[in-house]
């Protein structure tokens, strides 16, 4: 029997979905179930062929668990090595290198750091910050925003540079971008299952979450050049970063479309929020994924510890699955108490205020 674990966080349709799929579409051979997880030993056997990951990204437990699944072949979606890696800035950088059109993009030092940053520390960085040269670059409208990260948290729209100092000197130790705002034209949202299969859907960014207005359906939304166009750069970048599972936006300005974020390895796929069409395309689509994946088997990834665990077997090398154990129930425990902690005071360090 194979075994598929979903790792959530407060979603529920997503979640609920793709076990009812996998478990219906598995032929008795598989099965899918939420991933119950609590200590975790360094020796830990194999408990399943393959997770979906929701959640790691906010959870550091979760991410270190994930790693550890790895070893023993548990296949990922996604990849939680590289995920860990990861960063708009540099995803920016290389899908430009790559072709895709990518709107201007300026990394910033942070505003503030961490107690025991000196400005001893930061004798590397330029003093004051060229603010006049960034914005002339650039341009406005642009975004400030989180060089990682994601769910609009921390971005804001700037129209001067006076703003554009206002927010910055309020970002903390949080490592900001700014970013060309692309007035567009058109806008889509687009998901890609496993490097290949894309939906593009017209979306509008400017409308509440949940409100039911923000994905619309909207027949031949783009022309069939462009249509192409924006499914080739789809596949390019979620086979550059290696994602399974992504969504990558796109700001359409005269008919060239702006790859504006692209680093969702964890999207929404609920319900009440994308609707009942791209909810089942999500859903069925990774069922497909999947199954296929476990019938098929696939190519280890290339860590740099496999070679030494395996110095016999050639670099590619290809998985097929074995059954996964089933985990033995745990006896119900009262929860420890973790210690609480506070966050140590930010001290201000060379790029204290901007425009001082």
């Amino acid at each position: 029997m194979k075994r598929v674990g979903i790792l959530v966080g407060r979603e529920v349709t997503f979640p609920e979905s793709i076990i009812k799929s996998i478990n219906e579409k598995g032929g008795g051979e598989v099965v899918a179930e939420m991933v119950k997880v609590g200590g975790i030993r360094h020796e830990e056997e194999k408990r399943y062929d393959v997770i979906i990951d929701r959640i790691s990204h906010e959870v550091p437990y979760y991410r270190a668990m994930l790693k550890r699944m790895a070893l023993e072949g548990t296949y990922i979606i996604n990849n939680p090595f590289w995920w860990s890696a990861d960063d708009k800035f540099f995803n920016y950088s290389l899908a430009a290198k790559l072709g895709v059109a990518i709107p201007k993009t300026v990394l910033l030092p942070q505003h503030a750091y961490i107690k025991d940053i000196t400005s001893e520390s930061l004798r590397n960085l330029e003093f004051p910050i060229d603010w006049e040269g960034i914005v002339n670059y650039v341009g406005f409208p642009a975004f400030l925003k989180p060089f990682d990260g994601g769910g609009w948290k921390n971005v804001s729209k700037i129209n001067s540079l006076e703003e554009l100092w206002s927010e910055y000197n309020q970002s903390g130790t949080l490592c900001m971008t700014l970013q060309e705002g692309i007035e567009y034209d058109q806008f889509v949202r687009c998901y890609c299952v496993g490097q290949e299969k894309v939906l593009i859907m017209p979306y509008d960014p400017s409308k509440p979450y949940l409100s039911g207005m923000q994905y619309v359906n909207i027949e031949n939304y783009l022309t069939p050049g462009l249509h192409k166009r924006v499914e080739q750069d789809v596949i390019t970048i979620c086979k550059a970063l290696g994602y399974d599972l992504n969504t990558v936006e796109f700001a359409i300005k005269d008919g060239i479309p702006y790859a504006i974020d692209f680093m969702n390895p964890a999207p929404d796929a609920e319900l009440a929020s994308v609707g009942e069409y791209n909810h089942n395309w999500i859903v069925e689509n990774m069922t497909e994924f999947i199954l296929k994946k476990l019938k098929e088997g696939w190519d280890a990834p290339e860590y740099r510890w496999s070679a030494m665990l395996n110095p016999a077997v050639a670099p590619k090398k290809k998985v097929t699955t074995r059954s996964a154990k089933a985990p033995a129930k745990a006896k119900e425990s009262a929860k420890a108490k973790p210690a609480a902690t506070k966050a140590s005071g930010e001290k201000k360090a060379r790029a204290k205020k901007a425009g001082n």
